[in-house]
């Protein structure tokens, strides 16, 4: 019985080096795009999926990736739920993914990075690396750091650090409401806003702080009514989706004269919600935007709006997919250990700057522009009259944040 086990326990370890071998040897290399598809912010995946897809498109066409091999992109609907973000993230595996990408909640990128610490020791032959470029609660740098997860995206107090540091220039602001969604991104937020306000502007007041059930509110009138009887004149908001396109456009029918900082609002869908009640009053913080003075970012916003009919908005995932075929020439190699020991403390210059990888806790930094809806802009959003301008600028370098990451490597 003994010799037996042996043997099989020999068959069963020859078979995963088979597999990683097959996995190296593919034809593709296969990413999957793991996101909500469906409901009222199911616009937001789809459009996350053309941009991924306009990518890997494009450096198809530039020429394949270590080995001859051509990228391949997989797409799944996790319902932006945390449980189903599992099930899908399984079936992605079986279908031979090597690299998963996420963008909405931060819920969903926990659950993600918790799965993947099990599944890569457990089965290193089916080994995935996240990349996240839009799940922004601190924690996912630092108490649950990981060698497999790399974030593409500012994460909640580097975008904290470029609002605040705007209302520090603004002696308008005197009075502040939080207004966020009820979950670990929203109250990540209002932490860091409370404390950075303290810091930079003690004079300001934080006269209200509110968290919402998530994505499902469908009357934002009481809400209003509440910031307008605490006499607020900013709110500050990371709320996405319908959540920040319905309140600040309730609060603007109903003539609530604040100025509204938010982390998203010049994103999928915004311009269209807001309209006219958004000019000079609603702000973001992103690392791009359609109105950046950069001819290079431009013509891919042409060729992806020709392409797909609609605005270019993730300009970051053109950064991502650049860094990791690069990774994957430096490691002579498609396997995620490999790429992702190249991807850590790696630099990329382009158009806009240097970006990078913080070794330490693979939190991305580039260049952050604030930016306020406007209606005297060369380049409109969503076939509107309106898109954002530029008020503020940080280069990477100076977003840095410390970082209380342990990583564990493998």
């Amino acid at each position: 019985m003994k010799l037996l086990s042996r043997i099989a326990g020999s068959l069963l370890l020859a078979m995963s080096f088979i597999g990683g071998a097959q996995a190296e040897n593919g034809a593709t290399v296969k990413l999957a795009l793991i996101d909500g598809q469906s409901g009222p912010n199911g616009f937001i995946g789809e459009s996350m999926r053309q941009h991924l897809q306009f990518f890997a498109d494009r450096q198809n066409a530039a020429g394949p990736v270590f080995g001859g091999k051509k990228l391949e992109l997989l797409s799944f609907d996790n319902k932006f739920d945390p449980q189903e973000t599992i099930v899908q993230l399984q079936k992605a595996i079986d279908a031979g993914v090597q690299y998963v990408f996420h963008g909405n909640s931060s819920a969903v990128g926990a659950a993600i990075v918790d799965f993947l610490e099990k599944n890569n020791r457990r089965n290193p032959e089916k080994a995935v690396v996240y990349f996240n470029f839009a799940a922004l609660d601190p924690v996912l740098t630092n108490e649950k750091c990981s060698f497999w997860h790399f974030r593409f995206d500012a994460d909640v107090n580097i975008r904290t650090a470029a609002i605040t540091n705007q209302i520090k220039q603004d002696p308008s602001v005197k009075k502040v409401y939080l207004f966020n969604q009820d979950y670990s991104f929203g109250k990540a937020v209002r932490t860091s806003a409370t404390q950075m306000l303290k810091d930079k502007r003690p004079d300001v007041q934080i006269v209200g702080d509110e968290l919402i059930p998530l994505q499902k509110v469908t009357d934002f009138t009481p809400y209003i009514a509440k910031i307008r009887a605490s006499g607020a004149d900013t709110v500050i908001s990371a709320n996405w989706g319908n959540d920040l396109n319905q309140v600040v456009k309730t609060g603007g029918e109903l003539g609530l004269p604040v100025k509204w900082f938010t982390y998203f609002a010049n994103g999928e869908g915004g311009v269209t919600a807001l309209g006219a009640n958004g000019v000079g009053r609603v702000y973001a913080v992103s690392e791009w935007h359609m109105n950046v003075a950069d001819p290079e970012s431009a013509k891919l916003a042409e060729e992806f709006g020709k392409k797909y009919g609609r605005d270019f908005f993730f300009y970051r995932l053109g950064t991502v997919l650049g860094m990791l075929t690069r990774a994957m020439d430096d490691a002579k190699s498609t396997e995620p250990k490999a790429v992702a020991e190249k991807l850590e403390g790696m630099h990329y210059k382009g158009s806009l700057g240097d970006a990078y990888v913080r070794a330490a806790d693979h939190q991305f930094f580039q260049q952050l522009f604030v930016s306020v809806m406007a209606d005297d802009v060369a380049k409109k959003l969503e076939k509107t009259p309106y898109g954002f301008k530029t008020v503020g600028m940080s280069q990477a370098k100076d977003t840095e944040v410390p970082t209380t990451c342990k990583m564990r490597k493998p």
